[in-house]
């Protein structure tokens, strides 16, 4: 039946018995008790190590249908977190660590591999301080004075993404009725005021850093950056079996791309020369260290540095998503529509009906786009406006 103060007013029970049940649909297991004598009593019932339990909640006069309906939903999310609602309290507290391994078993066929990582990142580590807590009793100021720390250690931009996890661990933990409330909700966003991203480096810049990239993993990948404008964990992750150096087609598989569509790209030559160029390893990745890396390359900071370091005169501030970035941009300089550009750099374009009916590839389109691209980019790597360019080193 459907719950409410004056329905469960009205109940009574049935003649020629001496107690009765009813439950509420809104939430199964949960309902009230009816006795001869007048009682009426919230009970919640629930199975424990296979054998079936029922739990009284409280008087209906003394305890109100949403307090009951919280403790009930708090009894059956400790039953799925493996917990015996009637353990000692310590026990029994539904802390931290425990919701967020029920999370992150949630998430992990949901979110692309490097995202999973990033979250199980920050809900095991980054949050550790908080695990032994009950996520009933962690509070605002309790959020707020570990972002605080975390800004200090670790940076505003780890902060910012920390707490939009946190956050999002709430909202799934109070669809699940494990809490009522989120505690993230009004702290201050470490990232509020910063500076949007939108550096697009100019031709003196592409030609610094181009000239000046080391000859090895990070080089290579800082070029094909900037060549395909795909994103640093798909070029950093690339394997060996998602290139086809024959017909210089790469193709990344949807689960390792951000839109969770599959990128398909004619690379030009000038890119397929510099894969030619790798060694091949003990490893299915094509960049990775020496022996190749588990999810290919991860030395990204050290790699940064360095480049920095081997540029004679030092460039404005930049990150390696402005090598994209400064891609795209350089597609609409060049001539390319706009919707090849946002097709070639892997981008959804179109309405959700025209995605629907254009199935279409526009592969040869794009193609030409990268090939347009490379050959600008030669260009600029030149400094001369003529055809004959110089080559990036591969």
């Amino acid at each position: 039946m459907q719950f409410s103060k004056a329905a469960i007013a009205a109940l009574e029970v049935p003649e020629g018995r001496s107690e009765s049940f009813e439950w509420d649909d809104d939430l199964p297991g949960f309902g009230v008790r009816l006795r001869a004598g007048g009682s009426r009593t919230w009970v919640c019932q629930y199975r424990v190590g296979g054998r079936q339990r029922r739990e009284s909640l409280g008087d209906t006069r003394k305890v109100g249908l949403e307090a009951a309906r919280k403790a009930a939903r708090q009894r059956f999310a400790n039953v799925e977190l493996g917990v015996d609602p009637r353990a000692g309290q310590q026990s029994a507290a539904l802390t931290l660590r425990k919701a967020a391994a029920a999370y992150l078993d949630v998430k992990r066929d949901r979110l692309r591999p490097a995202t999973f990582r990033q979250l199980t990142y920050h809900m095991q580590t980054i949050w550790k301080p908080l695990h032994d807590r009950d996520i009933n009793e962690i509070k605002r100021a309790d959020v707020a004075g570990r972002l605080q720390e975390i800004m200090r250690v670790n940076g505003r931009t780890q902060a910012a993404r920390a707490r939009a996890n946190l956050s999002a661990f709430y909202g799934w933990a109070c669809g699940e009725g494990m809490t009522e409330t989120n505690p993230v909700a009004h702290t201050n966003d470490p990232n509020a005021g910063a500076v949007s991203r939108d550096r697009v480096l100019t031709d003196d810049e592409i030609r610094e850093i181009l000239n000046n990239c080391p000859p090895d993993d990070f080089g290579a990948i800082v070029k094909l950056l900037l060549l395909t404008g795909a994103r640093r964990e798909e070029i950093g992750g690339l394997r060996w079996d998602e290139i086809d150096l024959d017909s210089g087609v790469m193709t990344i598989g949807r689960e390792r791309t951000k839109s969770r569509h599959v990128l398909s790209l004619t690379l030009p030559t000038l890119a397929l020369d510099i894969l030619r160029a790798q060694p091949r390893r003990n490893s299915d990745h094509v960049f990775g260290g020496r022996r190749g890396g588990k999810n290919g390359f991860n030395a990204w900071s050290w790699g940064k540095s360095d480049l920095d370091r081997r540029i004679a005169a030092p460039l404005k501030a930049w990150r390696l998503h402005d090598l994209r970035r400064t891609m795209r941009s350089g597609l609409g300089q060049i001539g390319i529509s706009p919707d090849i550009a946002e097709r070639t750099i892997g981008h959804v374009t179109g309405t959700a009906v025209s995605r629907v009916y254009d199935r279409h590839t526009y592969g040869p389109q794009i193609r030409s786009a990268l090939a347009a691209w490379a050959a600008h980019v030669e260009t600029i790597v030149s400094g001369k406006k003529s055809a004959k360019v110089r080559p990036l080193r591969a």
